[in-house]
């Protein structure tokens, strides 16, 4: 064993490392760093969401189990590589996919299934919501669904006794404290700025709007706790230690810092939570967040208005889809290949399929596509069809297949972004990538670029994702100095140093994608006959 791999194991028996968990929408991912909050050891659970009667959900059968066998598979990665075994570690953390709706009643019985970010379906409540807050209320967000839940006159809504995330939920469940970290509060229910948690008068305003129902409780009854980066959200019960190591050998009362969202631990992992910063997170679904120098002039439905884990103001554009569409198409490559007779490997077929890209035509040779697995806000769809569509004069060939996959990935975020860059005039110096759609090298970035028309990075640590994130939220909180901010830890004792790719647009590129996004526009009435059309 080497000298570094000792000084890992000492951490380790020591209890110096931190744990960081998120559960992504097709993985639930656990990083242990050390002292240098670099990872040292991870596991992994790969999951789907479920359509059941129409609603996206996950159970909370497979939420916990994904968390045992996640939290189970970095230990034994610990223990192969280091020999030792985790029993204490100085914080952890828990992220996970934003928004949706989970709602439990007084005896901590979900009331429904977890309905994801994914349904749209919240349409009428959230265009009634924007009009009174005069504030960006998307369908994802917890309160939408809430209201549309009032609307449909649904029987759970008098029973309600929490709302919370998926995050807060499992924060909830190993700690027993009802809190949010403000990244994720932000997108339960608007947050005011200069108090740091939810607005006052917002909560005036629906309480207003709903007293006629005389419900038997009130907003601020069942919201969770809103807490900035750097305090301590709680501690790990007995019985939570349990459900995250069903060995029994992670001792209770390890101190949790807030749990946050996916958007927060992304603007962490990629150290965009400063002005003019940006990252773009890209998987199966693709959100943008921008850290903005100043508030946008008018609200838009097409940008979410969410915060930092530190509470300044980010604007959001969030997308449902993205590599869903090319994965199941590559998928179909794979079992062609193997039908053949060459077994080719994942990283091989990705590399090799998505690298043809860079070898097609700047406009993707007259090619369309909409990869809508499920509805898409930002251009008013409330299901999902997905098409490929060319004409006969179309150049089609591999490349240029690959190429519109992977534009058409990003048409519907090119939408919302050209709000903010183009309406509100918004700066923004650089993109920090991360997430699936970065993998092979050069390749996302180049597409990204293409796109926003904006340099895009990606960090040698850009891997790690949001699990990395929430990671180094809880060493903020266990290590933090006396007036450290957050930015400051971020900058000067983590990302010093760290390696970083750039790629700036290409002109042709940029207009390139500028041509696809015409003909994507007014494809969409293709779209819209597709769904009318194929039920």
């Amino acid at each position: 064993m080497s000298i570094k791999s000792m000084d890992v194991k000492n951490s380790i028996i020591n209890g110096r490392m931190t744990i960081g968990m998120e559960l992504g929408s097709t993985r639930i991912k656990t990083v242990l760093t050390g002292e240098d909050h670099m990872p040292v050891a991870s596991g992994s659970y790969d999951w789907e969401n479920d359509c059941v009667n129409g609603i996206w959900t996950y159970s909370l059968d497979k939420i916990w189990e994904g968390i045992r066998l996640s939290y189970k598979a970095m230990a034994e990665d610990v223990l192969a590589r280091y020999g030792a075994r985790i029993r204490k570690v100085r914080a952890i953390g828990i992220s996970a996919m934003m928004h949706g709706y989970l709602v439990l009643d007084k005896e901590e019985k979900l009331l429904t299934p977890f309905r994801t970010w994914r349904n749209n379906i919240t349409g009428q409540a959230s265009e009634i919501l924007t009009k009174l807050f005069n504030f960006p209320i998307p369908q994802r967000w917890s309160i939408a669904h809430l209201y549309q839940a009032i609307l449909n006159g649904e029987e759970h809504i008098g029973e309600i006794n929490y709302m919370t995330t998926l995050a807060g939920y499992v924060h909830w469940k190993l700690t027993r404290s009802k809190v949010l970290g403000i990244g994720d509060a932000s997108g339960v229910f608007p947050i005011d700025p200069k108090t740091g948690s939810y607005d006052r008068q917002m909560i005036a305003q629906f309480e207003e709007l709903v007293s006629p129902l005389k419900l038997t409780w009130g907003l601020e009854d069942i919201l969770p706790d809103v807490l900035p980066a750097g305090a301590e959200a709680g501690k790990l019960t007995v019985e939570g230690a349990c459900l995250l190591d069903e060995t029994g050998q992670l001792e209770s009362g390890i101190p949790l810092c807030p749990p946050e969202g996916d958007a927060g631990t992304g603007m962490v992992a990629t150290n965009s939570i400063a002005a003019r910063t940006g990252n773009v997170s890209a998987g199966t679904s693709v959100f943008a967040m921008i850290v903005l120098e100043k508030e946008l002039s008018k609200a838009y439905p097409e940008v979410d208005m969410v915060t930092t884990p530190a509470g300044k103001p980010v604007a959001m554009v969030h997308s449902n889809n993205c590599t869903s569409d090319y994965d199941a198409w590559i998928g179909l490559f794979a079992e062609a290949f193997k039908a053949l007779g060459n077994d080719v490997s994942k990283p091989k077929l990705y590399d090799t399929l998505l690298g043809a890209a860079l070898q097609g035509d700047p406009d993707c040779g007259g090619l369309l596509s909409y990869g809508y697995v499920s509805g898409e806000h930002i251009t008013h769809f409330e299901q999902g069809r997905p098409l490929f569509v060319r004409s006969a004069g179309s150049r089609f060939n591999l490349a240029n297949f690959m190429r519109v996959k992977l534009f058409s990935a990003l048409g519907a975020l090119k939408t919302g972004m050209d709000i903010l860059m183009g309406k509100e005039a918004v700066k923004v110096d650089e993109i920090l990538g991360h997430g699936g759609f970065f993998k092979t090298r050069e390749v996302g970035q180049r597409m990204m670029a293409a796109a926003l028309n904006v340099p895009v990075s990606v960090m040698e640590t850009a891997g790690e994702g949001g699990a990395w994130g929430i990671a180094l939220l809880a060493a903020y909180m266990a290590g933090r100095e006396e007036g450290e901010s957050l930015e400051d830890f971020l900058q000067n004792k983590v990302f010093t140093g760290r390696q970083v790719s750039t790629v700036a647009p290409d002109p042709s590129d940029v207009e390139g994608f500028n041509q696809f996004m015409e003909r994507y526009t007014k494809g969409l009435a293709i779209e819209r006959a597709a769904i009318d059309n194929l039920k």
